[in-house]
């Protein structure tokens, strides 16, 4: 029997990260809305530690914190989200608190945490898939997705997911923009020149065809094999580590947010 609470967070999967932002800025709402944002203290070109702390802390504890600590955090963020919408100049009508669009956002958050956890814990079968679905639901749900909107169940999840990827368009703004999260250009130009070239390619493995596509990342067969080999070898290391080892850095983000609610320091 799975056992999903084990392998519910794998810190791992932080390879998959700048790929799972390419999928949600690819829905243009989301993309200029992240693009065009006014809140200067989430841009991550301008302040990559406070965001990657906002983002890493949101996915620990939607998956791991309480139901409390799950609200405490929505209305933190719902602060910042209530500045973040379309102006005149804006080519296309968006807002932070639209839940439609903060659905797609979940949404792939959620196909990401799968994707990671087939590459990272093995495949699942369509019964622990259900599993693993019922389990992540609070991806969807922590922000502004009311529980009637997100899918019912892991067919459902599918239906959805396949009519959404009709609105997927990226064009050369937000290609640029998310370039350069792929090539870690938000990073010290050291660690862009260093570790670019390496986080793109495994960025492009994480991606969907339709993303690499939308992106136009080109990918071969030979960086298939290439790409299988590492998250082999990786998985393999991170197996026999104890829980709380492969769940850092989620758990310590997770510890820093129950300190700043203990102490009230603010969230994000």
């Amino acid at each position: 029997m799975l056992d999903v609470r084990d392998d519910m967070v794998i810190g791992a999967g932080l390879m998959a990260g700048a790929a799972n932002i390419i999928m949600q800025l690819a829905r243009p709402g989301v993309g200029y809305g992240v693009v065009e944002s006014r809140v200067d203290d989430g841009n991550v070109f301008k302040h990559p530690v406070k965001r990657t702390r906002t983002t890493l802390t949101y996915l620990a504890v939607a998956t791991l914190g309480t139901e409390e600590e799950r609200q405490a955090y929505r209305r933190a963020v719902d602060k910042q989200h209530r500045q973040v919408y379309s102006s005149k100049q804006s080519p296309v009508k968006y807002s932070a608190m639209d839940p439609r669009l903060q659905l797609w956002v979940a949404a792939c958050l959620y196909k990401g945490f799968e994707d990671i956890y087939h590459v990272f814990a093995g495949r699942l079968e369509p019964g622990e898939l259900d599993a693993v679905y019922r389990a992540a639901a609070p991806l969807g749900t922590t922000l502004q997705v009311r529980e009637d909107m997100w899918p019912a169940d892991r067919a459902a999840f599918e239906e959805y997911w396949n009519s959404s990827l009709e609105q997927v368009h990226i064009d050369d703004t937000v290609r640029e923009y998310l370039y350069g999260i792929a090539t870690l250009r938000f990073m010290p130009r050291i660690v862009s020149l260093l570790f670019g070239s390496f986080n793109r390619f495994v960025t492009t493995g994480f991606l969907p065809q339709r993303f690499r596509d939308e992106m136009r990342l080109t990918w071969t067969p030979r960086q298939q094999r290439r790409w299988d080999r590492l998250m082999r070898g990786i998985a393999r290391a991170i197996k026999p580590l104890p829980r709380f080892l492969r769940e850092f850095p989620y758990n310590a983000y997770l510890w820093d947010l129950r300190r700043r609610l203990r102490t009230g320091r603010p969230l994000v």
